[in-house]
């Protein structure tokens, strides 16, 4: 494993106060520069040594980029608004409840009160071979060491894996995807919006990145739209302890009923790939179908097809198909293992 060392290797340190100043860092110094958000992820690597940044560009200063505003359908929340915030907004508490209910299970307390959204989004995954710094597949070598026959792989993925079997394990994730998000970048061309569930790419699309951004790009905001406002919601989280942890997995679903069936959902799950899932599949099946345990149990199953797991994972295919089938039936009692 890595060498933890007491310094950090030596970088520059700049401190832009307008998105403009900073995007002008990153252009000009490209792969060699580093975004420091809430800095929670960032000072991991650069302590253990495993990234070496010539250039960190600390966002903490631009106020443009803080805060929750109201706007003509929906509202927009900047990329270094604090997790705590957003927990806390009477907005999203009110309309968006997912999204804080989401936040709110996010490491601690005090982890909260640093964590930017934008951050939350961006992290890298936490698999402790490429943590490390073994020399992996996603790390620019040519093995898995947690798709091994002596790797050690009960967090990894059980749904699209590609060389690669490290997850993501970001909890607000799947809560912006299935509010329909927009996250808001600006880059070299200028601004781009994409759909929350197109931030993310898994190994097939470049197995060194768990999201689009490429040297040079700023993700500036997440906006929502009023689409899914008061909707009802679920979001469920299972880990290992009920503090700090990352998600073995977790899910999140909006949906509107009318009468007993359900009219329309979006629902994703995030921990059983190296990208949060957004589960079309589930959601054409049970549209127009009753909210019930049958209607539940179908949708489990089926979010599970094609599921390869590993040596030590195995436990997520029941984990998962009984998170899905709880966020459409609301049943609480369901057990993991049924």
């Amino acid at each position: 494993m890595a060498v933890i060392r007491d310094v950090m290797a030596a970088f520059e340190l700049y401190q832009p106060s307008s998105v403009a100043d900073a995007q002008k860092l990153l252009e000009q110094h490209g792969p060699d520069a580093w975004v420091l958000a809430g800095g929670l992820d960032s000072l991991d690597w650069l302590k253990d040594r495993i990234r070496k940044p010539k250039a960190v560009v600390d966002l903490s200063g631009i106020e443009e980029l803080r805060g929750v505003r109201t706007t003509g359908d929906g509202i927009e929340i900047g990329a270094m608004t604090t997790l705590t915030e957003v927990v806390n907004h009477p907005i999203i508490k009110q309309k968006y409840g997912l999204l804080a209910e989401s936040a709110e299970l996010v490491a601690s307390p005090q982890i909260r009160n640093q964590g930017t959204i934008g951050g939350n989004v961006s992290q890298d995954t936490r698999c402790w071979y490429y943590r490390g710094g073994w020399p992996c597949y996603r790390a620019g070598g040519n093995i898995c060491y947690a798709d091994t026959p002596e790797g050690r792989n009960r967090e990894h993925a059980i749904l699209h894996a590609d060389r690669c079997v490290a997850v993501n394990p970001s909890d607000s994730a799947p809560a912006l995807i299935a509010l329909d998000a927009k996250f808001v970048m600006r880059t070299p061309k200028g601004e781009r919006v994409v759909d929350a569930e197109d931030y993310f790419i898994g190994p097939d699309i470049d197995i060194t990145r768990l999201h689009i951004l490429q040297p040079g790009d700023l993700l500036t905001a997440i906006r929502i739209p009023s689409t899914w406002a008061g909707a009802q919601f679920y979001f469920e989280k299972v880990r290992d302890r009920n503090v700090w942890d990352f998600p073995l997995l977790n899910v999140a679903s909006a949906m509107v009923t009318s009468g007993d069936r359900i009219e329309r959902i979006r629902i994703a799950v995030n921990g059983a790939a190296a990208r949060p899932l957004r589960l079309k599949a589930v959601e054409d099946a049970v549209r127009g179908k009753p909210r019930n345990t049958a209607t539940g149990e179908m949708a489990g199953k089926l979010a599970v097809q094609g599921a390869v797991p590993l040596q030590f994972n195995t436990y997520k295919i029941p984990l998962m198909r009984n998170l899905v089938k709880r966020a459409i039936s609301g049943v609480e009692e369901a057990t993991w293992a049924s």
